[in-house]
């Protein structure tokens, strides 16, 4: 459909006008910069509403339609729309920012305008990210959420915030090249830069190869798929808790995003051809980064090396569908495939950014992330420890959260495809139990470990708010995930039946 008003547009400078105005706020006046973000932040989750409710789900196509020519010298336009995975990451991402300007609220004392206006902005370009079906304005978008991020890690970071920040800009940047010469190549080869019309460019074997492997490295750096995910840990480790729930939650989830808008419908004999090499890099994600997990001794660590092996998940549903489609003519179970890796994506967005917002509660009031220096946390902060212990729970797999939902649809995918990789991806169920009920054994339960923790005040109405928040929706998709799954069936349908066609 096309939208009467320009919603998407809305929905990306809202947020960028309203950072220049908390900006402008200043450094004397802390409250209005505070009062503006949220404001502006809720504004844009209300304006994301009618973006779900007035999406026809029963069709297939860009829908919210807005275009305009921008540069076109080169045929380049301002052009927006949505499909139903679109609108998902777009409501994860307007409903996180809410929560982690919340956060900030009472934590962030140095500098609050700049750095309220700096998640604004971000969240803009993500939203931008999520709706550009021009690819050109798609990579503006990309490479433009860099910049907030960098910042956001490299003022309100830890010690050695700045060389992550600049791990963080240097991986993610350079990757992004490489895509877009794939871009200008495609540009050269169909004389457009729209999805539509690179979705139905004929490529040979050479051409799809050389642009397969340009999209991987652009997206597997983003995702971050092994072995270029050493950003991340450190990214995380020194980014403060609104930087790293934005960037587990929404930033990783851009890279799974491009590899279902880019990788699998512009080349996809590359990718059935190439598909087991990206299968096995998730599987070594799933197995062998969760065990390095299992040793961390800081806890935003250990969550941060939680998340790559979670979103391996992803990545592993998006090209088993090739052996389902092209090897096995399974078209059903490659739908199932693409689903669990969305609903994956969209419950990873909750459990991390619960999980990380939890670390920054205690970080709040001891200072330390070390898992050593705590335990029995439970004695006296039980309202956090419950919530505490329910995250881990999803973030384990536990049947009854959303964390189940999305990998037990990828790995009944998988095994249909072959029992033997299920198996393997089957091992996280384990190894997620292993490290998550350590570190919750470790820092929850039993006795009082030391004074500091003996002084710990439960939640206070703010952080009890985001975090139950966030209960609630971690159980709502775990226990009836159909409307998500309804929302995308469509777009999922079509994205299958695409890679059902060969282009050679």
């Amino acid at each position: 459909m096309a939208s009467s008003w320009p919603l998407l547009s809305l929905l990306i400078w809202l947020p960028v006008v309203g950072g220049a105005l908390t900006l402008m706020a200043g450094a004397d006046r802390a409250g209005l910069a505070r009062g503006c973000a949220l404001l502006v932040a809720l504004l844009a989750l209300v304006l994301s509403v009618p973006l779900y409710t007035g999406f026809d789900a029963t069709r297939a196509g860009m829908q919210f339609v807005e275009q305009a020519s921008w540069i076109p010298a080169f045929d380049i336009r301002y052009a927006l729309g949505v499909d139903g995975i679109s609108v998902a990451l777009i409501l994860l991402t307007t409903f996180t920012t809410v929560l982690v300007v919340i956060l900030a609220w009472g934590s962030v004392q140095d500098r609050v305008h700049q750095y309220l206006a700096a998640f604004l902005i971000l969240e803009g370009m993500m939203v931008g990210v999520f709706a550009a079906t021009d690819a050109m304005l798609f990579y503006v978008f990309f490479e433009g959420m860099l910049i907030p991020m960098f910042i956001i890690i490299g003022v309100w970071g830890g010690a050695r915030r700045v060389y992550a920040a600049i791990k963080f800009f240097l991986y993610t940047f350079l990757g992004s090249v490489f895509m877009l010469v794939g871009l200008i190549y495609l540009y050269l080869k169909g004389g457009s830069f729209q999805l539509a019309d690179l979705y139905a460019l004929k490529l040979g074997a050479t051409e799809q190869m050389w642009l397969f492997f340009a999209f991987l490295i652009a997206f597997a750096v983003k995702v971050p798929m092994f072995p270029v995910h050493t950003w991340l840990p450190d990214a995380h480790v020194e980014a403060p808790t609104g930087g790293s729930v934005i960037l587990a939650a929404i930033m990783l989830k851009i890279g799974g995003y491009g590899f279902i808008r880019f990788s699998l419908p512009i080349v996809p004999d590359a990718g059935q051809e190439w598909a087991w090499l990206v299968i096995a890099l998730s599987l070594i994600a799933v197995v062998y980064v969760g065990l390095v997990a299992l040793v961390q001794e800081d806890m935003k660590k250990l969550i941060a090396y939680s998340s790559i092996s979670h979103m391996g998940f992803v990545t592993l549903g998006c090209f088993i569908v090739f052996a389902l489609i092209r090897e096995a003519g399974r078209t059903d179970a490659a739908e199932l495939a693409l689903h669990g890796a969305m609903v994956q994506m969209i419950s990873h967005g909750f459990i991390s950014g619960a999980m990380f917002s939890c670390v920054g509660v205690l970080y709040d009031r001891m200072h330390t992330r070390r898992i050593a220096d705590y335990g029995g946390v439970v004695n006296t902060m039980p309202w956090f420890a419950t919530l505490f212990v329910l995250f881990a729970m999803a973030n384990a797999g536990l049947p009854g959260t959303s964390g189940f939902v999305g990998e037990f649809m990828v790995i009944l995918s998988t095994f249909q495809a072959s029992p033997w990789l299920a198996a393997v991806a089957a091992l996280t169920l384990v190894i997620g139990a292993a490290y998550t009920l350590w570190l919750v054994k470790r820092v929850i339960f039993g006795d009082v470990a030391n004074a500091q923790v003996a002084q710990l005040k439960d939640l206070d109405g703010r952080e009890a708010v985001v975090l139950a928040v966030l209960a609630a929706a971690v159980l709502a998709l775990g226990l009836y995930p159909k409307p998500l799954t309804d929302l995308m069936d469509a777009s999922v349908n079509q994205l299958a039946a695409q890679l059902a066609v060969s282009k050679l």
